[in-house]
């Protein structure tokens, strides 16, 4: 079985609400779609899981993206005090990083070093396929579409800027012959479901249901049969 979830934003409580629910067997395979970190306090301890789940993959989010900006040049607190890039730090901060950042200051600096290391790795992207239906998982946008999209992609230095921050909606192209699922950008912005629920529409799904919030909930999709799971909390 094939999952899809993202934007847990450090709520370690929802998260296992959804791995319970869904089960995960030796041959199935979740895919998480960035921003794993922030808001909540418990991002880290929930990458660090995720590091260690053989058939979990991982994109990367705009908060993971500003956190290696801020501090990801270095090795530990001592040298962040030399080294940190302020203003990226002080926007990371305004976007719910500072309890992530509390949190790094309790590993050694190899365990910090892997958590950076892996983050370094993350694509932006992957393509899968499920029933012959062929699937983009983005966290934001598709990062092909920034070569393109001339006319709002000038705010982004590159594309991998780019496909972590931009926010897709249906005035924007999706790739030829994919349905688009993406994180980011809560569900609400597409309809007025209350509680948060998964959106659709022919060529696109988003799946940001709201985990970073008090009053939001964090989704899974399955892609063989389309079943929708939903944190307790």
């Amino acid at each position: 079985m094939t999952y899809v979830l993202s934007d847990i934003h450090g709520n370690l409580q929802r998260f296992e609400s959804i791995l319970a629910q869904i089960n995960l067997q030796p041959d199935d395979t979740l895919y998480i779609l960035g921003d794993v970190i922030d808001r909540y306090p418990d991002g880290i301890k929930i990458l660090r899981r995720i590091m260690k789940m053989p058939n979990a993959r991982m994109l990367i989010g705009n908060h993971e993206y500003m956190m290696l900006k801020a501090i990801g040049h270095c090795k530990d607190a001592a040298e962040e005090k030399e080294n940190t890039n302020w203003r990226q730090r002080r926007h990371w901060y305004r976007n719910g990083g500072r309890v992530t950042h509390e949190q790094l200051k309790h590993y050694r600096k190899d365990t910090r070093a892997d958590i950076f290391d892996f983050i370094w790795k993350l694509p932006t992207n992957i393509d899968v396929e499920v029933n012959g239906i062929k699937y983009k998982l983005v966290h934001a946008s598709p990062e092909e579409n920034y070569m393109t999209a001339y006319w709002y992609c000038e705010d982004y230095k590159d594309s991998r800027e780019f496909a972590v921050w931009d926010r897709w909606d249906e005035t924007k192209p999706v790739p030829e012959g994919y349905v688009l699922i993406f994180g980011h950008t809560p569900t609400c912005y597409f309809h007025n479901a209350y509680p948060w629920s998964i959106w659709k529409s022919d060529e696109a799904i988003g799946i940001d249901c709201g985990g970073g919030f008090e009053d939001g909930r964090l989704s899974c999709l399955r892609l063989d049969d389309m079943k929708e799971f939903y944190s307790e909390q």
